[in-house]
């Protein structure tokens, strides 16, 4: 096609960054509807490209294809499957929502003589990371990928410790320095990941002779490209080692709880519902494509890892007392969830961790903003400053429950068919790693239920008496993503038929096949 619709994808929030970031100080509202509007525009162009894409056509589609540094062979690639184009979905869909929800988190404030957090940087920065999440979806040159990979990481330094939540039992002089703590840890664990996996892209080049993706898998299967077993689990470990800390898995996840509880919601579920995707996606894309061997070699302690991300995380959720920081662990026992569907090798294992990564996106979205809700009426993060909310803000308290249930994967809500099929395809080839991740779902009720029963229910405090419920534009941000949480939870087969064709190919690349059954279906 000659209308290059990826690269415009990408470039319309860019563009929208600059513009919104121009826009004259006095004049916070017109930067906010600005970035609105680009960001529904990018939604727009997401739905062209999803229209576009043929699930049964050619793995890369709507490619685009420019010399760029000649001398070392880095080309401009963009290309889209299956999978890419959910998760293109999933962050083009997301971004209106987090702008709507964060419509007052930058309003300038008085501190002393001091105006501060400048509202169109804000939004401006929003708008940033999605384009640059975007373009990590669409390259297909190792290089391009992985400078957008790591160039994301400077507007999210800034949103975290910029334009932090200011909620905190101990004042906003500790808030601004848990703040600064969260922003400056999630940037160097990032940044150490992201050093260590630039020296696997040069040894990748150095093996290759390029970055293109596509010319060195194909090199790949049918032999041209010899790798030795010990440099391919080399490159392996250290594409794979960036790619866990941004996922987060253990024991690379300490960021992910101090980054989701100073910030403000909007801005958390930027973190785990769109940022965090790349890791997980980067796994299935270059992990298993660029270095299949030493991905099956690897498999055994990725999925005990991923197992003890499953309860480790929910555990740590059950003992919280910062509704923030549940989120955040319960997200690490998620991710667990993805990596353990994508390393199990099945067909069912890795679409339900592709559906996982969608259907997660949705639900912490639902969930984290709610909760952004009520903090900020409270001006609380603590459980324990809650209760009885369900009798004062009928309404928010019945949105919480429902994002609740699906984080606990209720049947009939969207995160329960993914869960599903990971935890079918783990037992088809993996049965004692499936079952001890079942103890995943049981933790997930506990801390759930138990969150809703501290805040929702029991007498109403005094606090909490006069607080409103959800206002209009709260509204319009909750009840699309409970809308699609029903619809998916019903329905998944949109995106099971744009991603299933894309998994199959993923197993080929790693030469493998789903396990027969043990027993025959009766005749």
């Amino acid at each position: 096609m000659s209308f290059p619709l990826l690269t415009a994808t990408a470039a319309l929030p860019a563009i929208g960054a600059i513009a919104t970031a121009a826009v004259p100080a006095p004049r916070r509202n017109a930067a906010k509807a600005l970035a609105l509007l680009f960001s529904l525009g990018t939604l727009a162009l997401a739905i062209a490209v999803l229209v576009r894409f043929d699930p049964d056509g050619d793995r890369y589609q709507l490619t685009e294809s420019h010399s760029w540094i000649k001398d070392f062979g880095v080309r401009y690639e963009l290309g889209v499957d299956g999978i890419a184009v959910a998760l293109i979905a999933l962050t083009a869909l997301l971004i209106p929502f987090i702008i709507l929800a964060g419509w007052h988190d930058a309003d300038p404030l008085e501190t002393g003589s001091k105006r501060w957090r400048p509202t169109q940087g804000f939004f401006a920065l929003i708008l940033a990371v999605e384009a640059m999440v975007i373009l990590s979806f669409e390259a297909t040159d190792v290089f391009l990928f992985y400078i957008f990979f790591e160039a994301m990481l400077i507007p999210m330094y800034f949103l975290i410790g910029g334009f932090g939540d200011r909620a905190h039992e101990h004042g906003e002089k500790a808030a601004a320095t848990q703040r600064s703590y969260a922003a400056v840890k999630f940037l160097l664990y990032n940044l150490v990941g992201g050093l260590i996996m630039l020296a696997a892209v040069i040894g990748l080049y150095v093996v290759a002779g390029n970055f293109s993706l596509t010319e060195i898998a194909e090199a790949r299967a049918n032999g041209s490209l010899d790798m030795a077993t010990s440099t391919e689990r080399w490159l392996f470990l250290g594409f794979f080692f960036a790619f866990a800390v941004k996922a987060p898995l253990w024991p690379l996840h300490t960021w992910l709880p101090n980054a989701m509880g100073e910030s403000t919601a909007p801005v958390a579920v930027l973190i785990t519902a769109v940022v965090d995707k790349v890791g997980t996606f980067a796994m299935l894309r270059f992990c298993l494509q660029l270095f299949p061997e030493a991905s099956k070699w690897a498999t055994p302690v990725v999925l005990v890892l991923a197992v003890i991300s499953i309860i480790y995380g929910a555990l740590l959720a059950v003992g919280q007392r910062d509704i923030k920081r549940l989120v955040a662990y319960a997200s690490i026992s998620h991710f667990g969830f993805i990596i353990l569907g994508i390393f199990a090798m099945t067909s069912q294992g890795q679409s339900g961790a592709t559906l996982y990564m969608v259907n997660h996106g949705i639900s912490t979205a639902a969930l984290m903003l709610v909760a952004g809700f009520l903090i900020s009426r409270r001006g609380s993060r603590l459980i324990a400053d809650y209760g009885g909310v369900q009798k004062v803000a009928p309404v928010l308290a019945g949105a919480f429950l429902i994002g609740g249930l699906a984080t606990l994967s209720l049947p009939g809500l969207a995160p329960f068919v993914s869960e599903f099929l990971v935890l079918v395809g783990t037992f088809a080839r993996y049965p004692v790693i499936g079952v001890i991740a079942t103890f995943g779902i049981v933790l997930a009720a506990l801390y759930t239920l138990v969150l809703y029963q501290r805040t929702m229910t029991g007498p109403v405090k005094p606090e909490v008496s006069a607080m409103p419920d959800l206002r209009a534009r709260e509204l319009v941000v909750v009840t699309p993503l409970i809308v699609l949480l029903i619809f998916l939870g019903v329905y998944p087969k949109p995106v099971t038929d744009i991603i299933d064709p894309a998994v199959k190919q993923t197993l080929s690349d790693v030469q493998k096949k789903d396990p027969q059954p043990e027993v025959e279906a009766a005749k």
